[in-house]
């Protein structure tokens, strides 16, 4: 059979057609040159090769940052090598013995004159609450940038999107409160009558402990302070007096000082005040001579008597906190205007009742003297702290100085 003929202008106008590319007449010359033009068939044209795919190549900045898209090689990258994925035993379709090559997604080339726009993945929180599975996401387009840009990129996938936190932008408007309900809240935010009184109770306690700790304080603390600083100065007033030479007295008036008790034994150095009251002598810090009817007693001077004296044992200078310590033969000794007078510790009384005025008498009663002769008497409260009973302490005269004579040697040394 003979072929269809074409016109001359046959194939012209189909770019696909090879014979578009002959040159005019070319066909009506080779159908001239067959002997038989109705038998012959006509030559073939020349094969058209294919055409070649050019490689694409950038062709600026731009173009050049576009590479192609490896998801194994980002993969491995970002999350290190992976495993194959193996079929599960309960797939009936899996292949028995093969492992399961992890799907990729290829890509083609990116043109360079279309920009780059990823396709929309599902989100897992729509998926999970119309109760079905998530939906298989078409591949994503590569995003634009570098490699650190993809690895940001593939990090936000797939991250569920935090809950909002409940906060004062975020909570409900609260629902107004009715006259009624507001008087029983205010009525409940109040404190009830038990925990006032409780508090106070407390507060006070807080107050009485404070003022006590302050009084306790100012007993055991101040007061010595007060009544050293007091007692110095009397100290300096009588040796001041007698270095002026003022003339002698034979009475002295209450609270007046006249004298000096050293104890070496104990370093006590203090003024002897005429009288025993507790505000003028004793809590001055200084030392009171029994010299009071009914409790009149001798001074040093007299050639017969017992001269007795009292003194605190704490606070307010406290100069016979120590008196208990002396042992027998421990010096006493007492200065006055015109001599020394040193009386030797002979015996004690530990404890006994404030009303026993005999233990100042003329002949101290359980001191172990018998007959009249010049004595001293020291008393104090006890136990320390305390003003339940006395504590006595007696000593017989041995010495008798003129102060033209000097001191005596246990002052001395």
């Amino acid at each position: 059979m003979t072929p269809p003929r074409h016109g001359a202008g046959a194939g012209q106008d189909d770019p696909h057609d090879p014979r578009s590319y002959e040159a005019p007449g070319a066909f009506e010359a080779a159908v001239h040159g067959l002997s038989d033009p109705l038998n012959d068939p006509l030559p073939e044209p020349d094969p058209v090769p294919p055409p070649q795919q050019v490689p694409y190549e950038p062709q600026g900045p731009q173009q050049a940052a576009q590479e192609w898209y490896d998801p194994e090689g980002y993969q491995r990258d970002w999350y290190g090598p992976q495993d194959p994925v193996q079929p599960s035993p309960a797939d009936p379709y899996a292949p028995a013995g093969d492992a399961v090559e992890p799907a990729t997604e290829v890509l083609g080339r990116i043109d360079a004159d279309e920009p780059v726009v990823p396709a929309p993945r599902p989100d897992p929180e729509e998926a999970d609450e119309a109760g079905g599975a998530p939906t298989a996401a078409a591949p994503l387009a590569p995003p634009t940038g570098g490699r650190a840009e993809r690895r940001r990129a593939a990090k936000g996938r797939g991250r569920r999107r935090p809950a909002p936190r409940p906060g004062p932008g975020n909570a409900a408007p609260a629902k107004p409160m009715t006259r009624m309900e507001a008087r029983r809240a205010a009525k409940a935010a109040k404190d009830s009558p038990a925990v006032v009184i409780s508090r106070g109770i407390g507060e006070l306690f807080i107050t009485l402990g404070v003022l006590m700790l302050l009084f306790v304080t100012y007993q055991l603390w101040w007061t010595n302070v007060r009544a050293d600083q007091i007692a110095g100065r009397e100290t300096h007033k009588i040796q001041d007096d007698w270095a002026k030479g003022t003339p002698k007295q034979e009475a002295f008036e209450p609270g007046q000082g006249f004298a000096i008790i050293h104890i070496p034994k104990l370093d006590v150095v203090t003024p002897i005040a005429e009288g025993t009251s507790k505000e003028k002598v004793l809590d001055r810090g200084m030392v009171g001579h029994y010299s009071e009817k009914p409790l009149r007693t001798a001074m040093p001077s007299d050639k017969q008597g017992n001269f007795a004296l009292a003194g605190h044992r704490n606070t307010h200078g406290e100069p016979f906190r120590y008196i208990n310590r002396l042992k027998p033969g421990d010096p006493i000794v007492v200065e006055t205007r015109e001599a020394y007078y040193t009386y030797e510790m002979t015996s004690v009384l530990p404890q006994t009742s404030p009303s026993n005025v005999s233990v100042i008498g003329p002949v101290p009663k359980q001191s172990g003297f018998t007959e009249p002769g010049r004595y001293i008497t020291l008393t104090t409260c006890t136990p320390e702290f305390t003003s339940t009973y006395r504590l006595i302490v007696w000593g017989k005269m041995v010495d008798e100085r003129p102060r033209s004579k000097g001191k005596p040697d246990v002052l001395v040394d």
